[in-house]
């Protein structure tokens, strides 16, 4: 394995047990199709990471949707509850969650904040999210994740 992430230490300090990928990524492709693909597992259970804001971008909230999905933006806004939301500007990535662009995991951002999970994870016993660094993706029980991290299955996609 290499050198371990944070998200990696919480799962392993919580008893949280997954299943470790490493991928090339010399490639250049880190969109989550060819990361299902390098990896071996079904785009449908290679999930993606997104951060997003409430206008005027005061509160933030995650969505976890399947590589082979695209975040529906008026279903994420029911999902927490505001009139709308939106993508956060990337520079805002890294100093907001600790993660940049590509190498955001849903574990262990900077600040625990609502995350919700696309209800179709729960269809499979194990979906792929990464691991907090291009290059590593984390396999493991969708219920386990959201227990883990406080999040919400709902429908998130179009």
């Amino acid at each position: 394995m290499a050198e371990k992430t944070n998200a990696i230490r919480l799962l392993e300090n919580g008893n949280v047990p997954f299943r470790f990928y490493e991928y090339d990524v010399s490639d250049g492709r880190i969109d989550g199709k060819s990361i299902a693909e390098k990896i071996g597992e079904s785009p449908d259970q290679v999930f993606k990471t997104l951060v997003t804001q409430a206008p005027p971008g005061k509160d933030y909230f995650v969505f976890v949707v399947p590589a082979s999905g695209e975040l529906d933006l008026k279903k994420a806004a029911k999902a927490c509850g505001r009139k709308s939301i939106e993508m956060i500007p990337q520079k805002l990535l890294f100093p907001l969650t600790g993660y940049i662009h590509g190498g955001c995991s849903p574990i262990g951002m900077k600040k625990l904040f609502p995350t919700y999970i696309d209800e179709t994870a729960i269809l499979f016993d194990k979906i792929c999210v990464s691991g907090g660094r291009i290059g590593i993706n984390l396999g493991l029980d969708p219920e386990e994740l959201a227990a883990f991290i406080n999040a919400q299955f709902v429908d998130l996609t179009k």
